[in-house]
């Protein structure tokens, strides 16, 4: 253990990101359907994927698992280049694709925008490794790149072809191009209250493309979009794969965070951290950061079991189980059960509360339940607010989930359902409204207790 306390902070993410993909690969072993797992891996790389797309359905189990590992050995290749210093927004950047590995990306669908930050680097002159945080958040547009490479301009789907193949790559070497000017400034729009900050690149990106590439240039309005929508059938689930799985996981997390020497002390000191511009590892070091994995992680399943349990159904589709991740992916920037229990109280309260109202206007069905795709994944990135309940007070945070459980599933329309990070984007909106109101008309907890101490 000493020795892993020994590596440099840049060393002992790449091992983290190491063990977590291996993990899915192991686990891609123990799957009921393994038998199938090349042909279900080939149905993943080669089929269209706008969100959200169930790749249990898709795919099976054993070959969304063994995208996942693929996917994160890949990143951490990326991790490896020369020149790359792996840090929480590398954490951030890791996690989120290997989560959106099992409902939307691929290792097809996420190169042609890698190999445009790579274009990017050789024009600026600048390392591969330096850039190589800009080359894991380009993928988020990648449900674009797979439509453009198996569909596009029509509706059925058509396979590999060289026009399409033409297209996806010239449409991702611009996007990866341009975008790293895009992340830099990025958090200057919500001053680091949406730990998802690639978000608002990737979302206006993909909103400007879904417009020139569909609306103008074929004449599509925004409902026709439904046409290329996938919808590997959602009833595709299982509770007792992904449960069993993220439980060995994350309790291997705090077993380990136990035996490097992770104290209650340690990790109460993190749990009272804003979660504002934080980065766990530097300020806390590696035993208290793999105890916030472990242990935040089975916040998220736990939650999620429950929304299950109060809707009566079985929530644990593809989508869902990456969601954990890339829930989780914030864990080294900011977000820990203290800053992030306010924004899925607020998205429980919300639920129940529009539920009631519907249902008093006399309608029928709620579309909107805490335990249905859309609501779950939303809340995945309302996550990102956490810096908001960790500054100001959990009121505020259950305030902040509330105001994206409003809006989180409209965001879509806007970019077509070819943003991976629709909630992100929908994050930085509400910081957009809120973050101004809050430091005009209200007091943070810092400034509340200096307050009341000079009393």
């Amino acid at each position: 253990m000493k020795k892993i306390q020994n590596l440099s902070e840049s060393q002992f993410l790449r091992l983290f990101f190491a063990f977590t993909s291996v993990c899915f690969m192991i686990g891609a072993a123990f799957m009921p359907d393994v038998e199938q797992i090349y042909s279900g891996l080939w149905n993943i790389m080669s089929r269209t994927c706008k969100i959200s797309t169930n790749y249990f359905a898709l795919g099976g189990y054993a070959a969304t698992f063994m995208n996942m590992g693929l996917v994160g050995l890949f990143c951490t290749l990326l991790c490896c280049l020369p020149g790359s210093k792996p840090n929480q927004v590398t954490t951030l950047g890791v996690l989120l694709t290997i989560g959106f590995a099992s409902w939307g990306m691929n290792l097809v669908n996420m190169l042609p925008t890698v190999l445009g930050v790579c274009l990017y680097a050789a024009v600026k002159k600048e390392k591969l490794g330096a850039v190589s945080n800009a080359m894991l958040y380009s993928t988020g547009i990648a449900p674009l790149i797979s439509d453009l490479l198996f569909r596009y301009p029509g509706v059925e789907y058509v396979g590999f072809n060289w026009l399409g193949f033409g297209i996806a790559l010239f449409v991702g070497l611009i996007i990866g191009f341009f975008l790293p000017a895009g992340l830099v400034h990025a958090p200057n729009i919500h001053k680091g209250y949406d730990l998802y900050s690639a978000a608002v690149p990737i979302g206006m990106t993909a909103f400007f493309l879904r417009t020139v590439l569909y609306n103008v240039m074929l004449g599509w309005k925004i409902g026709d979009l439904g046409k290329l929508s996938t919808m590997a059938a959602l009833d595709i689930a299982s509770w007792e794969n992904t449960n069993i799985f993220c439980f060995v996981v994350f309790g291997l997390c705090i077993v380990m965070a136990l035996l490097m020497g992770c104290k209650p002390k340690d990790y109460w000191a993190l749990l009272k951290d804003s979660g504002h511009g934080a980065c766990f590892t530097t300020k806390y070091g590696y035993a208290p950061f793999l105890m916030n994995v472990g242990l935040f992680g089975l916040m998220i399943v736990g939650y999620f079991n429950l929304a299950g349990a109060i809707d009566g159904r079985n929530v644990w589709t593809g989508m869902t189980f990456g969601i954990v991740f890339c829930m989780l992916a914030t864990c080294n920037s900011g977000s820990h059960p203290g800053n992030v229990w306010p924004i899925m109280a607020g998205y429980m309260i919300a639920s129940f509360l529009f539920g009631w109202i519907f249902k008093l206007l006399g309608g029928e069905t709620y579309g909107l339940t805490i335990g249905s795709q859309s609501i779950l994944i939303g809340l995945c990135y309302a996550n990102g607010m956490s810096p908001v309940s960790g500054k100001y007070g959990f009121g505020y945070g259950i305030l902040a989930g509330g105001l994206h459980y409003l809006l989180v599933s409209a965001v879509p329309d806007m970019h077509g359902g070819f943003c991976l990070y629709n909630g992100g984007f929908t994050a930085a909106l509400i910081c957009l409204m809120l973050v101004p109101q809050l430091e005009k008309f209200c007091k943070t907890k810092e400034e509340r207790r200096l307050v009341k101490a000079a009393k």
